[in-house]
């Protein structure tokens, strides 16, 4: 399964929380190694914000969720997506199995 994962920072308080929690981030992202199960695709950063996306091949949802347990400073949102092409192809059997049915 496929995820596409955004972060957002989660509000800190003062300037110097801001700048502890991003020595706190990068402390620990920097010790983490993705399980071999976690094909990372892309992994982009959000020019002049503090967060990003990520696409990750995954089969097992409990890795995508320790990765987004991993760093509290973020708020994460993991959302499972399909090609557009399989998308449009159950898309057409749907609507065609839809049309079939006969109104009483």
């Amino acid at each position: 399964m496929k995820y596409v994962i955004s972060w957002n920072e989660r509000s800190q308080g003062s300037p110097l929380e801001y700048e502890n929690a991003q020595k706190r981030i990068l402390e620990v992202f920097g010790q983490w190694k993705p399980p071999a199960n976690f094909k990372i695709e892309f992994f982009v950063i959000r020019v002049g914000d503090w967060g990003g996306y990520l696409l990750v091949d995954c089969d097992d949802p409990l890795a995508v969720h320790k990765f987004c347990s991993m760093l509290p400073a973020f708020e994460f949102q993991a959302r499972p997506v399909v090609p557009v092409e399989d998308a449009v192809r159950a898309e057409l059997e749907v609507m065609a199995w839809r049309d079939g049915i006969k109104g009483k």
